[in-house]
């Protein structure tokens, strides 16, 4: 059987940690993981005519991730990455390549094959990465997944942005932090977890929401009522940066070879307990993911 095509759209670059330069961005992060679980992935994004974007084009392929990046004039991107116990803090650098994605056939070609498509708001902060990814997913076959991977960072979203990406989107994810945010910014003060989420699923009427709230729990809930609660289970964290993308591509890539809800969400939470264990976002796989859940009797 062939494996399914996920494809992800949006921003390619390099986290500048104190240890130094690592590659990154959330959806490249999301097609290693996808990739690693069953599915043949593509990251579609752009970086600079430049050394720093010779070194991602090289780095990209060297750790096996199929990718289209576009070359333009624009400088590569950049972020500063300030880690505090473990938590990542982002200083994200405008007006870089990854903004300046350009609508092509070659992209229209791909994306009406892909049986997913990733993005989130990051991606889409500049008006023609924007329109480019915009226009792209009008060209998703029926039944495609469009999974919407929210990533707040910064001041790089608005409500019409995320209402706009919402109304595109099949599954939509989200922190608890960003929960709050939202619970504000949709006027549904007042409402649980539970509830908001089951708000946000029928009022743009997703096939699933999922809500992680970082060391605690997890909790997916589908459109037929279906839903999972999983405890986070504890390890020895030596950076969380991409955890969350782990966790997004290992479920879609799980849902789309047939896996149920309870067997992907099992699978992504122990995915990004296995990426919290390790640096950067693209750890080298082992033969088998640890069950970390069933070490921990959940």
């Amino acid at each position: 059987m062939a494996k399914p095509i996920v494809l992800s759209l949006g921003e390619l670059l390099w986290d500048m940690l104190p240890g130094g330069k690592r590659a990154g961005g959330a959806p490249v992060n999301f097609i290693y993981h996808a990739m690693h679980n069953g599915a043949d992935g593509y990251a579609i994004s752009a970086v600079g005519e430049d050394d720093l974007g010779d070194e991602l084009v090289k780095v990209t392929k060297d750790a096996g991730i199929n990718a289209i990046i576009q070359r333009n004039a624009w400088p590569t991107g950049t972020v500063d990455v300030a880690l505090k116990n473990g938590i990542p803090e982002y200083t994200i650098v405008r007006g870089v390549a990854w903004d300046h994605i350009l609508y092509t056939r070659e992209l229209i070609d791909q994306v009406e094959k892909a049986d997913c498509v990733c993005f989130g708001t990051l991606g889409l902060r500049s008006p023609e990465s924007h329109d480019t990814i915009v226009e792209l997913l009008k060209h998703t076959k029926p039944g495609a997944m469009k999974f919407f991977d929210i990533n707040i960072r910064g001041d790089h979203y608005s409500k019409e942005l995320i209402e706009e990406l919402l109304g595109y989107a099949t599954v939509f994810k989200l922190n608890d932090a960003e929960l709050l945010l939202l619970r504000d910014m949709f006027g549904i003060r007042g409402t649980s977890d539970d509830e908001a989420c089951r708000w946000f699923l029928t009022q743009f009427g997703l096939d699933y929401i999922i809500l992680t709230g970082g060391a605690t729990f997890s909790t997916i809930i589908s459109k037929t009522g279906d839903s999972s609660t999983l405890s986070t289970p504890h390890v020895q964290v030596a950076d969380t940066v991409g955890a969350g993308d782990s966790f997004s591509g290992t479920f879609a890539a799980k849902i789309l070879t047939g896996a149920s809800l309870e067997e992907a969400h099992r699978a992504a939470v122990n995915t990004a307990a296995f990426v919290c264990t390790n640096d950067g976002a693209w750890p080298e796989y082992p033969e088998q993911v640890p069950d970390y859940l069933a070490e921990a009797g959940l």
